[in-house]
């Protein structure tokens, strides 16, 4: 990110010499220039992100994004002593997907806002992005489910 942040400050104007006086002065233009690359940033791996995963302890919201709307499988489990952010409790789940204490449903919604705020908000209640292997194998059971 140090090329990439050298690169910023240089198209704003600043230069290596700027901005060392500029840290050295406390000057208030380090802190705007820092929140500006940082906004930069994440919409970068905002605009890269595809998949979002949000697991609860008995809660399992995964996300889709695509380019007009978010795709959800959820699944809910309903067997109390479980608890999905444990290691015990996904093993558990892994054997039992198929059981009657699994609740899957599925959704589908248009943006509501720009895709990047949308998927910030999903981040912002716990969401992490990952690269889709439990979305994506949840979707194909569950297609191969509904033949």
């Amino acid at each position: 990110m140090h090329e990439e942040f050298s690169a910023f400050l240089a198209s704003n104007g600043v230069d290596k010499t700027l901005w060392d006086s500029k840290k050295v002065n406390k000057s208030s233009d380090v802190d705007e220039l820092l929140d500006e690359f940082s906004d930069l940033v994440w919409d970068a791996v905002l605009e890269k992100a595809r998949y979002i995963e949000n697991i609860s302890a008995n809660h399992l919201f995964l996300f889709k994004c695509l380019d007009q709307e978010i795709k959800l499988i959820a699944i809910e489990v309903s067997n109390a002593e479980i608890d999905l952010r444990e290691q015990s409790g996904f093993e558990w789940f892994k054997k039992h997907y198929n059981s009657d204490y699994i609740n899957y449903k599925r959704a589908s919604k248009a943006y509501s806002k720009t895709k990047n705020e949308d998927k910030f908000e999903l981040i912002e209640k716990g969401g992490v992005i990952t690269k889709g292997a439990l979305y994506d194998w949840f979707e194909d059971l569950l297609d191969l489910s509904s033949e």
